[in-house]
C-alpha cells in the first residue's frame, strides 16, 4: 500500500477562522487536515434543534453582514455548497421605550427619509462609505498597521470611527436616529464613552445600506457546512471528535494553525513558548460576557410597532442614553434591570427554521460574570415590553450563559463572542503589538482565532491572513498569494 503523502498544513478548531484557513491553504494547493474537538464543526457559526423537534436555533452569531461581505468568503463560489442568503425586507429595527420602532432601510435614500430632520446627517455618516464599501472592509479587516489601500475611504472611516459612539453622537438630533447610531454602537460590548466603539456602529451601517444585514437559509450551519464542502473539494480533510492537548498531539505538518483563544495557545505551545510571549498573551482582555435565549413560538412576536416585523435583526433598549447607561452597568459589574437586548426573528423570512406556523427568537444581553440564569427573566421582560403577549407564545426557551459559551469553545473566554475586548488598544495589540500577530515563537505555528486581527465577527479574515503569513513564511509563497484553485 503507498502510504498517503504528508500534510502540508495542521488545523486545530473547525470554527469559521479555522475552516477559512484550511480553505486558503488548500486553494493553494496545499494538502491540509483540519482537527475539531466536538462532534460538529463550525464553533459559534453552528445550528442546532436545541428547544424543540424541526426548531432551528444558531448557537452563536444569527446575522452575518460581515460573512456576506467578506473579502474572503464573497469570493469563493460557497454557493456551489449549497450556501443560500436571505435578505429581510429591511436590515435592522431599533424598539424605542415607548415601544415605537424605528426601522432603517437597506437604501440609504429610503433611511434618510425615515429619520426626517437628521436624514442629511445620516446620509453623511455613511453615505462615502456605503460608495467605497469594498474599500472600506479590505482597509479594516486585515492587520493593522498597514499602509492603506484606499486611504481617504479609511480617513472618512477613522474620523467618525476613533472618538466613540456617544461623541459622534452629537452630528445627531432627533431621539431616533440617536437611539439607532447607539444601537448599532453597542454591539462592540463596550461602554459607548470608549474610543473606537464609533468604529461599531461605521462598520454594521455602512454594511446595513451596502451589503443588507442577511442569514443563510436554514441557520448559520448552512455556511459551516458550504465551507467544509469546499474545503473537501479542494482535497481537504476534516476530522470531528479529536482532542490536541499539546503539539505532540499532532501528525507531522509543516505549519500549524490554531482557532482557539490565547490560553488553549499557550498550553498546546507548552515549553516552546518564550516568557515574553508567554506575559503578552497572559495579560490578553477580554470584554463582558453574555446571557442568550432561544425560543421556539407558537406564532410572531407581536410588536407594538408593527413596522419592526420587517427587519430581520432587532435592537431594545430605549434611548441612546438608556443603552449608554447600561453598557456602563455592565462594565461595572451590574446586569441592567432594562438591559440593551439584540434580537433576530429569522423564520419571517425563513419558513425553513420552523414547523409550519411556528417561529424562532434569537436574543441576548450583555452580562457580567457570574450572572444567574434567572437574569432570563430580566431579558424576557424587556421583550414582553416591547411585545405585549409574547410571553404567551413561548412553547420552549433554552438560556445560555457565559460558562456554556466558554465551554463550548474556547474562543468565547468568560462570555465574550467577539473574542477580546474590541477597543482601540484591545485591536491594535490583538493578541499582540507587532505588524504579524498570527505568529508564535514556534516555527509554523500560527494563531488564527478571532483574538488576532481584525477581531471578532463572521468574516473568517483572521483564519485568511494567519493563512497568508504561513504561506509566505513556510512555504515560500510570495506576499502569501494563493494560486488559482480548481471550480466546482
Amino acid at each position: 500500500m503507498t502510504p498517503a503523502p504528508p500534510l502540508d498544513a495542521l488545523i486545530v478548531g473547525a470554527g469559521p477562522n479555522g475552516l477559512t484557513a484550511a480553505v486558503t491553504l488548500a486553494r493553494a494547493g496545499l494538502r491540509v487536515r483540519v482537527l475539531e474537538r466536538r462532534a460538529h464543526p463550525g464553533g459559534g457559526l453552528s445550528s442546532a434543534e436545541t428547544t424543540l423537534p424541526g426548531y432551528r436555533h444558531d448557537l452563536g452569531s444569527a446575522v452575518h453582514p460581515l460573512g456576506y461581505a467578506s473579502p474572503a468568503l464573497r469570493e469563493w463560489p460557497l454557493h456551489a455548497f449549497g450556501l443560500e442568503w436571505v435578505q429581510p425586507d429591511a436590515p435592522f429595527g431599533h424598539v424605542l421605550e415607548d415601544g415605537t420602532g424605528v426601522v432603517v432601510e437597506r437604501e440609504l435614500e429610503a433611511a434618510a427619509r425615515t429619520l426626517g430632520a437628521d436624514g442629511a446627517a445620516w446620509r453623511a455618516l455613511f453615505g462615502p462609505l456605503v460608495a467605497d464599501w469594498r474599500g472600506v472592509l479590505d482597509d479594516v479587516l486585515r492587520p493593522l498597521p498597514r499602509w492603506p489601500r484606499h486611504p481617504l475611504t479609511l480617513a472618512r472611516f477613522g474620523l467618525r470611527g476613533v472618538p466613540p459612539a456617544a461623541w459622534t453622537a452629537g452630528l445627531l438630533r432627533t431621539p431616533e436616529a440617536r437611539a439607532a447610531w447607539a444601537g448599532l454602537a453597542a454591539h462592540a460590548n463596550l461602554p459607548l464613552s470608549t474610543p473606537g466603539t464609533g468604529a461599531a456602529a461605521l462598520m454594521l451601517g455602512t454594511l446595513a445600506h451596502a451589503v443588507g444585514w442577511p442569514f443563510p437559509r436554514g441557520g448559520a450551519q448552512s455556511l459551516t457546512d458550504a465551507l467544509v464542502g469546499y474545503l473537501r473539494f479542494l482535497g481537504g480533510e476534516i476530522e470531528m471528535g479529536v482532542e490536541v492537548r499539546s503539539l505532540s498531539d499532532l501528525p507531522p505538518a509543516r505549519a500549524v494553525l490554531v482557532d482557539s483563544s490565547p490560553a488553549a495557545l499557550l498550553n498546546l505551545l507548552g515549553s516552546r513558548v518564550t516568557p515574553g510571549y508567554r506575559a503578552w498573551l497572559s495579560r490578553y482582555r477580554y470584554g463582558p460576557g453574555l446571557l442568550k435565549l432561544d425560543y421556539a413560538l407558537q406564532g410572531p412576536v407581536p410588536w407594538r410597532d408593527p413596522a419592526l416585523a420587517r427587519a430581520g435583526t432587532l435592537h431594545l433598549g430605549g434611548s441612546l442614553e438608556q443603552i449608554a447607561r447600561a453598557e456602563v452597568e455592565v462594565a461595572r459589574g451590574a446586569a441592567p434591570d432594562r438591559p440593551y437586548v439584540l434580537a433576530a426573528q429569522h423564520t419571517l423570512f425563513d419558513p425553513t427554521r420552523a414547523p409550519a406556523g411556528g417561529h424562532t427568537f434569537w436574543a441576548y444581553a450583555h452580562t457580567p460574570p457570574g450572572t444567574p440564569d434567572t437574569y432570563a427573566d430580566v431579558i424576557e421582560a424587556q421583550i414582553e415590553r416591547a411585545a405585549p403577549g409574547f410571553r404567551d407564545l413561548v412553547l420552549a426557551r433554552v438560556t445560555t450563559n457565559a460558562r456554556q459559551l466558554e465551554a463550548f469553545s474556547p474562543v468565547f473566554r468568560g462570555g465574550d463572542v467577539n473574542g477580546g475586548r474590541g477597543d482601540l488598544w484591545g485591536l491594535l495589540a490583538r493578541p499582540l503589538p507587532t505588524p504579524t500577530p498570527y505568529r508564535t515563537p514556534a516555527r509554523g505555528v500560527y494563531l488564527c482565532s478571532s483574538a488576532t486581527p481584525p477581531g471578532g465577527g463572521i468574516h473568517g479574515m483572521s483564519g485568511y491572513w494567519a493563512a497568508r503569513a504561513a504561506l509566505a513564511d513556510v512555504f515560500g509563497e510570495r506576499g502569501g498569494r494563493e494560486r488559482r484553485a480548481r471550480q466546482p
